[in-house]
């Protein structure tokens, strides 16, 4: 099956602030054929294309087994009042815990392209909790085998979630206004529209491109603007 086919795809975190809107887009997309929705609870939407499968992530593996998908998309990520200050476990158990949980249950679905949302700066030996958390995230990710691993590195996605800590309300406010200034190495730091981000994830489907790939704010721009085509075909990593 070519890339970009019509496939079946694998979305977790569907609810979430960017899965909502990578939802919407995956469900408009000519090459998806079905996406399969993976929730705490019921989305709450219908759709001919869509089937929502409710788990507990504790035991997400066990619970999509048997599952069959081309491609999976991965927005899991801990809420944002949860990410600051000294405590990383929700961080730890949401964004490196249950994103590799679901890497593995796609993996074993037959998902030969995993796009997963990381953070710019994301880095192994970097002083944010966060930041190392992400990083260490995109280690065990492309020791996953996958043919294709995507990793978009916004460092802010631009819009409103239903919740926010204060310094996450000001820092949204203020980030269209400072990214005009924040021009060659700096770009990275650029905040990114939501509909950006999402359309960027549908956009790695469209790429073609094999191995790991990492893609910051250029990147991303550049992704949410490619469309459907038919790439020579992706096949899968050897186990």
């Amino acid at each position: 099956m070519a890339d970009t086919d019509s496939v079946v795809a694998l979305l977790a975190g569907a609810s979430g602030f960017v899965g909502a809107r990578l939802l919407d887009a995956l469900l408009d997309a000519p090459e998806i054929a079905r996406v399969l929705a993976v929730t705490r609870r019921p989305l709450g939407c219908e759709h001919p294309r869509l089937a929502n499968r409710i788990v507990q992530f504790e035991q997400l593996e066990r619970q999509l087994a048997g599952l069959k998908c081309q491609v999976a998309f991965c927005c899991l990520g801990a809420r944002l009042g949860e990410r600051h200050g000294a405590q990383e476990d929700p961080v730890r158990r949401v964004d490196v815990g249950y994103t590799l949980a679901f890497a593995r249950a796609a993996k074993a679905a037959g998902a030969a392209r995993f796009v997963v949302i990381s953070a710019a700066g994301a880095d192994v030996g970097a002083k944010s909790g966060y930041l190392r958390a992400k990083g260490e995230l995109e280690q065990m990710l492309a020791g996953v085998g996958f043919a294709a691993l995507d990793i978009l590195q916004p460092a802010i996605v631009l819009g409103w979630p239903r919740e926010m800590a204060p310094a996450d309300l000001v820092r949204r406010a203020v980030m269209p206004l400072v990214n005009p200034f924040l021009v060659g190495a700096r770009a990275v730091h650029r905040g990114i529209p939501l509909g950006t981000a999402a359309a960027a994830m549908l956009g790695t489907l469209r790429s073609g491109r094999r191995g790991p790939t990492r893609y910051t704010y250029a990147g991303i721009c550049a992704l949410a603007q490619l469309r459907p085509r038919k790439p020579a075909a992706l096949v899968p990593a050897t186990p």
